[in-house]
Parts: C-alpha cells; structure tokens; sequence
C-alpha cells in the first residue's frame, strides 16, 4: 500500500491563526469575525483586492490556504492539473444564503445583489482558493455533520493511489453566524525534512483535535 505524507498544516479558531502547531497571528477572540480576518489579510502584505468581495467563507477559506500555502515550496513542483482541493463543512454556505434571502423576501423591498448570489454555493470558496494559487486539478465541497477525519483521508489517498492527483489541500472550512473554524493541509506522496508525518487518520485526528 502507498504511502503519502504531510508537510505544513493549519487552523483558524477564536480569533488563532496557528501553522503547525506554532501561533502565527492572534486578536481578541471575542472581535467580530470581519475584523479579526481583515486584520489576518493585512499582516499578510499580500495584494488581492477581490478578497474585499468575498462572502465570510471565502474569506475563511482563502486566509487558511494562503497561510498554509505561503512560502510553501513543495507546491511549485506540480502542475496546476496535479494538485486538487478537497473540503468540507457543516452548514454550507448558508450564512450567505440567509443574508442573499433578506434581499428578496420582502416584494415591497426588494434588492437582491448579484455580489451576493455569486456566493451562494459553498464550492465557490474552492474556485477564491484555486485562482489565487493557479489550483486547476480535481476538486470537491462536501457538507458533514463534523470534521470526519477517516472520510476526508482515505478520499484524498484515494485520489492520490489513482494517480489523477499528486498533491491534495484537504480541509475544514466552517462559518455560520459570525462561528467560524478552519482545518487545512497539504498531502503528497513527497517525503522530505519538511513533511514527514504520514497521511493516515490517527495522524490527523490528532492534529485537528490538539
């Protein structure tokens, strides 16, 4: 059986931007998701003006990538079509599916936005990931009750044995009334100093559960 290997992971909780373990970036946990984020995209230094118009998953989604992915090297040795995006979460996107519902409910006011709509489907935080990133190989948003470490592992090992992938950025990116929680790692069969923890589920429930 094949083994394949994780190099850098990370997780955005309460307000804690941590990369391996190690806290990268903190505000209060009790600031306003918005802030907290803005605040996360600002000490990047990066410039990417359509984050300004993502919905909050998105957000979410795409500062977990870009901390995860940022000075990453193992990244430049695929090609685009090598590499998928695999994810999940609880609600959806159906923060901004209630938000987009304000705008239409009332026929006697009646606004619905297009920037809005746009974000009404959970994979679109998939397609913020994979531009930023030149991410073109498979890619898939499941909804699950929790995190199900055993399903997300043997998916993108899955993926991995088949060959039609070479790398997978596998997660859990959860917002829904300003509660937010983001998982996020980069699987390959590459071994190296910098991953040398194997892609099983005992190594990754350990991880997210830490």
């Amino acid at each position: 059986m094949e083994r394949f290997f994780i190099s850098d992971h990370v997780r955005i909780s309460n307000g804690q931007f941590s990369k391996n373990g190690n806290l990268i970036f903190a505000e209060d946990k009790d600031e306003p998701f918005t802030q907290t984020i803005r605040a996360f995209y600002k000490s990047l230094e990066i410039q990417h003006p359509a984050f300004y118009k993502m919905d909050n998953l998105s957000k979410l989604g795409f500062c977990a990538a870009e901390l995860l992915l940022k000075d990453h090297n193992q990244l430049s040795l695929y090609n685009s079509q090598e590499v998928g995006i695999l994810l999940a979460n609880e609600n959806s996107c159906l923060d901004t599916d209630q938000e987009y519902v304000e705008t239409i409910k009332d026929p006697e006011n009646y606004f619905p936005s297009p920037a809005v709509f746009v974000y009404t489907l959970p994979n679109i935080v998939i397609g913020e990931i994979s531009i930023r990133h030149k991410i073109q190989g498979e890619n898939i948003f499941f909804i699950q009750p929790e995190f199900d470490a055993e399903f997300m592992v043997n998916y993108a090992n899955g993926l991995l044995e088949s060959k039609s992938l070479k790398a997978v950025l596998v997660g859990w990116v959860e917002f829904y009334q300003d509660k937010y929680d983001a998982f996020m790692y980069f699987a390959s069969s590459e071994k190296s100093k910098q991953n040398t923890l194997e892609h099983t589920v005992d190594t990754i429930k350990k991880i997210y559960n830490k």
